[in-house]
């Protein structure tokens, strides 16, 4: 490391510690470049990351189709306003439609957004439902340990207290079913119920998937009850689990679906997808966004559609993730008084440890391998969809070595 990087990384720490606000933990490390699946910090040191942002770098870093189409875009126009058309966007509304199904799309910057917009569909659904009248039919349906943003209608539908404490009281409507307990979902619904939201995967929870059992079971009640079914794909969905939706597993169409992380790839978009009927509920001037949907974040989503597509990232997730996940399942297996259970599909794979993952988290960075932890003692697992099968074997010789060390 020469003296010029030295002084950036003395800088970068220090500027941190600072003035940026304390609400991480302090970082590990710096980056200061990345390409593919790899990363470098500031003292030369590559890393394999399958953090991918938090499941956002869908196509790994600084791919070149997705630069340039981002460069080129922000040559010509950046910014427009919703107040105005433009090409971009209604283009990708008509590219997510053909994965979704028919339906009107809304754009706004995160997967939190998307899921406030969720909430909102749900209460118009239920002002519907009461004829014009608020405040009667207003209540949504979530599972225990879910995650759906810090917002505080996504607080308020997060029923983990290191996301609500300090924060109440809570949006009110929230009610809590166990996941995958159709019963006890069912036991919930009353004439004040609008709406059940879920993640297709549980992420922060503990990469936790809802059975195709139990989501078909929920479109059934909800189709029965009048109620909206409404999936929260922000991290599971745009390919990363070998479907384009988590959900596409159980064969059912949901009324919405909220995305966001994957769908940029790396630039901040969130997006809603509405049913053709629910879509009808919304109404000029009830939900806006200034952002939401410009030319160059529609830009950054086309690219990533187009990579996935030319690609077939989505049949490569399918077809090696399946080999993966084994060899994680073997692992599980060696290292029994480590390893309680490996979950999830695809490239969203959750490692529930025996003990606190924050030791296991950082010999693996040690060992140059990225992961983040999810709650639940877990280590998860986040590769780009593109990467490669020796990179998938190299976490599999990482983590192994890890295990090993610590037996």
């Amino acid at each position: 490391m020469d003296k010029h990087s030295s002084i950036i990384r003395s800088n970068s720490a220090e500027l941190y510690d600072a003035h940026v606000l304390k609400n991480y933990g302090r970082p590990a490390i710096t980056l200061v470049k990345g390409s593919g699946t790899q990363v470098w910090d500031d003292e030369g040191k590559s890393y394999l990351d399958f953090t991918s942002g938090i499941a956002v770098s869908a196509l790994g870093h600084c791919h070149p189709t997705w630069v340039e189409a981002v460069r080129k875009q922000a040559g010509e126009l950046i910014h427009t306003s919703n107040l105005f058309r433009h090409p971009n966007q209604g283009e990708l509304a008509k590219r997510l439609v053909g994965y979704a199904g028919p339906g009107r799309l809304f754009f706004c910057n995160s997967g939190a957004e998307a899921n406030e917009a969720l909430i909102k569909l749900a209460r118009l659904h239920g002002m519907q439902k009461s004829g014009g009248k608020e405040g009667i039919c207003y209540k949504v349906i979530c599972a225990n340990q879910a995650f759906h943003g810090r917002t505080f209608g996504g607080m308020s539908a997060t029923p983990q207290e290191k996301i609500q404490h300090g924060f109440r009281p809570m949006t009110p409507g929230f009610v809590f079913a166990d996941l995958n307990n159709l019963a006890s979902f069912e036991a919930l619904v009353d004439d004040q119920t609008a709406a059940i939201m879920v993640e297709s995967i549980q992420g922060e929870g503990g990469i936790r998937p809802c059975s195709n059992e139990f989501l078909v079971g929920l479109r059934e009640l909800c189709t029965r009850k009048n109620i909206l079914l409404l999936l929260d794909e922000v991290q599971c969905g745009i390919g990363r689990t070998g479907k384009f939706y988590a959900f596409e597993y159980a064969g059912i169409t949901p009324d919405a679906i909220g995305m966001a992380k994957g769908l940029g790839g790396g630039f901040p978009i969130g997006a809603v997808w509405i049913g053709e009927k629910a879509a009808e509920l919304f109404h000029p001037g009830q939900h806006g966004t200034t952002f939401g949907g410009t030319p160059l974040a529609c830009a950054a989503a086309l690219a990533v559609l187009n990579v996935i597509e030319q690609e077939n990232l989505i049949s490569h997730v399918a077809k090696t993730s399946g080999p993966w996940i084994a060899k994680l399942q073997g692992l599980a297996h060696e290292f029994p008084a480590q390893i309680k259970a490996v979950r999830g599909k695809g490239f969203l794979v959750g490692i529930e440890m025996a003990s606190d993952p924050a030791a296991y988290i950082s010999a693996l960075r040690e060992h140059g391998l990225l992961a983040p932890s999810a709650g639940g003692n877990v280590v998860r697992l986040l590769p780009p969809l593109n990467v490669s099968t020796q990179e998938l074997e190299r976490s599999i010789e990482i983590l192994r070595l890890v295990l090993a060390a610590k037996a």
